[in-house]
């Protein structure tokens, strides 16, 4: 498959458009920032709550799950779709290689998991933001497809062990 054919037929009316991919820009940093702001409130969450056991489960969980992911993903080391094929990537990014999976995506993932246990309606609304940001990283070149697929089912996976009473 031209990788190079596909991407810039997924992102042809936004190149064409300043605004949209201010707009897409934007919509990435905001799906960021609201993911790596929720965490921190939940983790709050659960100490003003007296629930230890939950923000152990908030923390490592997540936590293990992270480093694991970030070995194997070490290993794998693929290239960035902007290494391999000539396309010029709307998010700007100069990372070499660990593509797949995407760390970005399966942190957001993990993080909405953690809240669909502790207050589901705010969990299912994270979900949707990661699904977000898992596009906005396809369509922005610094991920294929499958990086943000793979980084989002691991992130859901690592939640399911959260939803596990243990």
């Amino acid at each position: 498959m031209d990788y190079k054919l596909f991407y810039e037929q997924l992102t042809g009316r936004i190149r064409k458009s300043d605004a949209a991919c201010f707009v897409l820009r934007t919509a990435g940093k905001a799906a960021t920032g609201i993911m790596y702001g929720a965490y921190p409130i939940l983790l709050l969450r659960h100490l003003h709550a007296g629930a230890s056991g939950e923000l152990l489960r908030a923390v490592l969980i997540p936590g293990v799950s992270f480093v694991l992911l970030s070995l194997v993903r070490a290993r794998i080391n693929r290239p960035r779709p902007y290494e391999t094929w000539d396309i010029r990537p709307l998010i700007r990014k100069d990372t070499k290689g660990h593509s797949m999976p995407s760390r970005h995506v399966f942190s957001s993932a993990v993080i909405a998991m953690a809240w669909l246990r502790a207050f589901p309606p705010a969990g299912g609304v994270l979900l949707v933001i990661a699904a977000a940001a898992a596009l906005i990283r396809v369509l922005g070149g610094v991920h294929y497809p499958s990086d943000v697929l793979a980084g989002y089912l691991a992130g859901v996976l690592a939640g399911v062990l959260m939803q596990l009473q243990l």
